[in-house]
């Protein structure tokens, strides 16, 4: 898939990538709702890998609402993108997933000065209660709500989906290697549902200073080529 991207500021990294694969494993399938898109990246991989998804997308930035439209014209594949902040996004009918890598860089973090990268990388763009109410209200009875975020605030995570009545039933944790602390964590979340967590095994991204089975097997599927540009 050929991506365009901007040539400065904020650009999709690997966990875009591991995100679009764990989202694969749950065979999506209905109405999409990509938050967050960016360049579309997430979205548009999801929705040429699983032919009955229906996608659409949000983005406030509307320099990454040209790229992503650019994006999804060049690999032929239907999309819907709306220009807004997610906060204020109004649909009637409902979506059966919701897909996002929000901006997770917590209040403590040193900010940047560039003001595509502040919106994209820190969460006090989208602060989790109302980030998962507005979720919750947009899914259908049973959706599915599928996202990345920085793996130290998971239990925070937890208490304000609880709090949202959304239920975390499938975990994963991202390492950087075996032996390190994980860096990030994707969810797998549910409206209306009773299952308990199920905890899956570790991704683990690299082995010595290569990339892992894992990882070249995610990337492979993935099969991305970033041009950056200006359009």
């Amino acid at each position: 898939m050929t991506l365009y991207q901007p040539e400065s500021g904020y650009c999709f990294n690997s966990d875009s990538i591991y995100l679009y694969d764990f989202i694969n494993s749950f065979k999506p399938r209905g109405r999409l709702l990509d938050v967050g898109a960016g360049c579309g990246i997430v979205g548009l991989l999801v929705a040429r890998d699983n032919e009955k998804v229906d996608l659409h997308a949000v983005e406030k930035q509307e320099m990454f609402v040209k790229y992503a439209t650019k994006n999804a014209q060049e690999n032929n594949i239907a999309y819907t993108i709306y220009h807004t902040d997610f906060l204020e996004f109004q649909d009637s009918k409902g979506f059966d997933y919701i897909i996002s890598n929000p901006p997770f860089y917590h209040d403590g973090a040193a900010r940047s000065e560039d003001p595509m990268l502040y919106t994209a990388r820190y969460s006090v763009n989208l602060p989790l209660k109302e980030f998962f109410a507005k979720v919750f209200k947009l899914l259908s009875h049973q959706g599915h709500f599928i996202f990345c975020y920085d793996a130290k605030q998971f239990a925070l995570l937890c208490a304000e989906l609880s709090i949202a009545r959304l239920r975390v039933v499938d975990v994963q944790f991202v390492h950087s290697k075996s032996d390190k602390s994980a860096s990030l964590v994707m969810l797998h979340v549910r409206k209306n549902s009773k299952s308990l967590l199920n905890i899956l095994p570790p991704f683990i991204a690299f082995e010595g200073d290569k990339f892992s089975k894992a990882s070249e097997s995610v990337y492979e599927k993935a099969r991305t080529n970033s041009i950056k540009c200006q359009i």
